[in-house]
């Protein structure tokens, strides 16, 4: 059985941004485990998670949280898997608080952080972690690059057959 891919968010708000991480990995015929843990309010169950991730079968983990963001240094700060943080959008700053909390950690504990609300691309990058070993999801990698290739040329057509008389 291949690695899953453990996905955390600070609250269920965050949801909306962890379904496209959830409808990727599922697209990729990955394994994964969803879960509420927030750092601040129930810090010894993220404690315990990340704790244990590895021996109950995670390759990585993906953590969003917004704000003060800090779920995933939480996270990784108690594992030696690979963390992708999704920093999430905020009303009050647009989701750059929780971009600056998410990717400004020390040296020794890294975050491999994307976009704010960069759900899909964490998804990618978790499964090109695990492709690294997997001959399968390296094969899938490459047919969705293809695949989006083709569909940017395909609208490259559209776009010079309207403008370029």
């Amino acid at each position: 059985m291949s690695k899953k891919i453990g996905i955390v968010m600070g609250s269920d708000s965050d949801l909306p941004v962890l379904q496209k991480a959830i409808d990727t990995l599922a697209s990729y015929d990955v394994p994964y485990e969803v879960h509420v843990f927030s750092a601040h309010r129930t810090p010894e169950q993220a404690k315990e998670f990340a704790q244990t991730a590895e021996e109950k079968g995670f390759g990585a983990i993906i953590a969003a949280a917004g704000m003060a963001a800090h779920l995933a240094g939480a996270i990784a700060a108690n594992t030696t898997l690979p963390v992708i943080g999704i920093p999430i959008g905020s009303a009050g700053l647009g989701g750059l608080d929780a971009l600056l909390s998410t990717v400004q950690m020390p040296s020794g504990v890294p975050v491999a952080t994307v976009a704010i609300d960069g759900g899909v691309n964490a998804a990618t990058l978790a499964v090109q972690i695990l492709a690294v070993c997997d001959k399968t999801l390296q094969e899938k990698l490459k047919v969705f690059r293809l695949n989006n290739a083709e569909k940017v040329l395909q609208k490259n057509a559209a776009i010079e057959a309207k403008y370029n008389l």
